[in-house]
């Protein structure tokens, strides 16, 4: 499965880095570029989801309007939480979140994110072509924003 696998640093303590990804609002913001928007129909749609909640995201890719469904499968506060697609674009998407102090004003923000595209070989081709891009933007996006959040 391909994966992709970012680092970020944000200068705030680990308790709020934490409390702040797990805000849907933070989501929202992050995703202008994709129209990205919880709506209704799976679960929450603002504020701080919590474990085995499910949130259905829509966007925009390439002009094409996605939905997928996120389900918080596992949740170590305030150091990992793992989404997992119960419905969706994707064969298999699983999303982990790891947080570690480092020191009292920092915090390293470790995401991990893994996925199987539909369709075989088509999918794969879609992998190289765009997916792996769009979804590194995406990710981008919302870790700058939580960054943005605490300059």
């Amino acid at each position: 499965m391909p994966e992709i696998v970012q680092r970020t640093m944000v200068r705030a303590p680990l308790e709020e880095v934490f409390e702040m990804s797990l805000d849907l609002d933070v989501e929202r913001v992050a995703g202008k570029r994709y129209g990205v928007r919880a709506v209704e129909g799976a679960g929450r749609t603002t504020g701080r989801i919590e474990l085995g909640e499910k949130v259905r995201w829509r966007l925009r890719i390439m002009g094409f309007p996605l939905t997928h469904t996120s389900h918080i499968v596992e949740l170590d506060r305030p150091h990992r939480f793992v989404d997992e697609m119960s419905a969706g674009a994707f064969a298999q998407f699983r999303h982990e979140h790891s947080y570690v102090p480092e020191g009292p004003q920092m915090t390293i923000m470790t995401d991990r994110m893994s996925w199987r595209s539909p369709y075989g070989v088509l999918g794969r081709i879609a992998d190289v072509l765009f997916v792996r891009r769009t979804l590194s933007r995406l990710l981008a996006d919302r870790n700058s924003e939580i960054v943005r959040r605490f300059s």
